[in-house]
């Protein structure tokens, strides 16, 4: 039952207007590929490694296809007509490119059946291997029971990833269910994937496959220790936004920080690269069972929490249809908000429960993602502290599934192991006195929480109905999300998209699909 008393056509009708903003964007996802989805096709084909000078195979061998013209007819095919004329395996056909013997385009054509017949075979193995791997974390949370709700989210970010393991495992016995990897500062700008063990990044760690294994491999072992499993999160966005979601299905990542929008607003990455990069991206999470984190939290760092509320709602319907076209349930949706308003803010409190409430019942069955107070941090940990109870107390009284632990030191630095503690403790503590208050409260009728949540429906609303006339693309260019404006042919990545032709076919869309579009 709603608390708020909520319009129910009113949320109908936006999911309605998102769902045909969504389809309107899928007709021109649908007609067009990158060179990141095309270098996950190779990844996902078990090409690996680096060529002489450290550039990663999976780059020589699309490089070589855009060089030969053939991006539009898309990797898998030039890959399987590599295979018929050598009877060679993927990874030995990207090795004779990295040493300059072999241009996959120049190939005589061999039949397009036996091309698909061939890719399929390889295709299926790694697709076993993930659902192997998917198999494997529903075997650990059978065995030790779920997480508690909502779940401690908390960040490693050293930039050492040998470093980060210890302090990963600390976390974990701390009380942590979830460890984030952040990522180094940039590397969503970089249009290739770094290969190997790194330990050196700067705000954050590389992430890279060899990363991902060594941290899944130390969580196993201290989820073993300590009787929990612990989920791995790390960032599946920017210009290898499909490539990472490859990489983290191979190694059982749990979570992955991707947002439909946020790399075009807040990395400058050109609109139409994302938009068809999110795609693959979530066909390959949805398929894992590995859970989105969006990011309408960052909305409200660049604009006003109060003001722009209504946008972080319209976000949200938008990224929930993008998630159903890729086939990615509403359980794996840990779609994001935040406690960001001004702490001054008369009944700031009531206002942010009405956004929490108001998330947590439109979108009953995703596990969202809530975000801690960083904006208005300000270096005094004792004031610091209180704003991250709050925040806490907010979390427990709204059922949120998924809870970035704010930190005293935000703004100060990096956390250390004992600052993660006193946020974990705090929430344990919160969590734990009012771990059944959400059952026991309701809102007053027409009171501030009602009327609130009423007031950004409607504004939400609204804006859903304007992106539906004018498209997706115009609203983006006029700066609507989080007050930043970027351009349909402006960013990075514009030169890394080409039209499909007839002949095309990703079978990893067929296969996690159930038939490409």
């Amino acid at each position: 039952m709603s608390k708020l008393n909520l319009d129910l056509k009113k949320i109908e009708a936006s999911r309605a207007s998102a769902r045909n903003i969504a389809e309107d964007i899928q007709n021109f996802i649908d007609e067009h590929t990158t060179v990141s989805t095309e270098r996950t096709v190779v990844r996902l084909l078990g090409v690996d490694g680096v060529d002489e000078i450290e550039k990663p195979l999976p780059n020589v061998v699309v490089d070589n296809i855009v060089e030969g013209g053939g991006l539009e007819r898309g990797a898998a095919y030039w890959i399987g007509n590599a295979m018929l004329n050598l009877q060679i395996s993927p990874q030995e056909i990207a090795e004779k490119i990295a040493t300059g013997e072999l241009d996959i385009t120049r190939l005589p054509a061999k039949d397009e059946q036996e091309i698909r017949d061939v890719i399929h075979t390889v295709a299926e193995e790694t697709v076993e291997k993930i659902l192997a791997n998917k198999k494997v974390r529903d075997d650990y949370i059978a065995d030790f029971g779920p997480a508690k709700t909502p779940n401690l989210y908390v960040i490693v970010a050293t930039g050492n990833i040998y470093e980060d393991i210890v302090q990963a495992k600390a976390a974990a016995k701390q009380g942590a269910d979830i460890i984030a990897v952040i990522r180094t500062t940039g590397q969503s700008l970089l249009d290739y994937v770094p290969y190997g063990a790194t330990t050196e990044g700067f705000g954050g760690t590389y992430a890279t496959q060899e990363n991902f294994r060594l941290m899944r491999e130390a969580l196993d072992e201290v989820g073993e220790e300590i009787g929990r499993y612990i989920k791995l999160t790390n960032y599946c966005s920017g210009l290898c936004m499909p490539e990472i979601a490859a990489m983290g299905a191979i190694e059982r990542v749990d979570m992955m920080l991707n947002d439909a929008l946020y790399g075009i607003l807040f990395r400058d990455i050109n609109m139409q690269r994302t938009l068809i990069d999110q795609y693959f991206s979530r066909v390959i999470n949805g398929f894992a069972g590995i859970i989105i984190n969006t990011g309408e939290d960052n909305y409200l760092t660049t604009d006003d929490a109060v003001e722009a509320a209504h946008t972080v709602l319209a976000s949200q319907f938008i990224n929930e249809q993008f998630a159903l076209k890729a086939g990615l349930p509403e359980e794996q949706m840990g779609l994001g908000h935040a406690f960001e308003m001004e702490p001054t803010i008369e009944d700031g409190f009531l206002l942010e429960l009405a956004q929490a409430q108001m998330a947590r019942e439109i979108f009953p069955k995703a596990p969202l993602k809530y975000m801690p107070p960083t904006k208005f941090m300000t270096g005094n940990i004792y004031k610091g502290h209180v704003q991250n109870a709050m925040f806490n107390m907010v979390s427990i009284m709204t059922d949120q599934g998924i809870q970035l632990l704010g930190m005293l030191t935000e703004a100060i630095h990096t956390p250390h192991l004992h600052d993660r503690y006193l946020s974990i403790e705090n929430a344990q503590y919160v969590f734990n006195n009012a771990r059944h208050l959400s059952d026991e409260i309701e809102f007053k009728k027409d009171g501030v929480i009602q009327k609130r949540a009423h007031a950004v429906l409607d504004e939400a609303s609204e804006l859903l109905e304007q992106i539906e006339r004018e498209g997706l693309f115009q609203t983006i260019e006029q700066g609507k999300f989080g007050g930043v404006r970027r351009m349909r042919t402006g960013g990075k990545g514009l030169a890394g998209i080409a039209r499909k032709d007839s002949g095309y076919f990703n079978p990893f869309i067929e296969m996690m699909l159930g038939g490409d579009r």
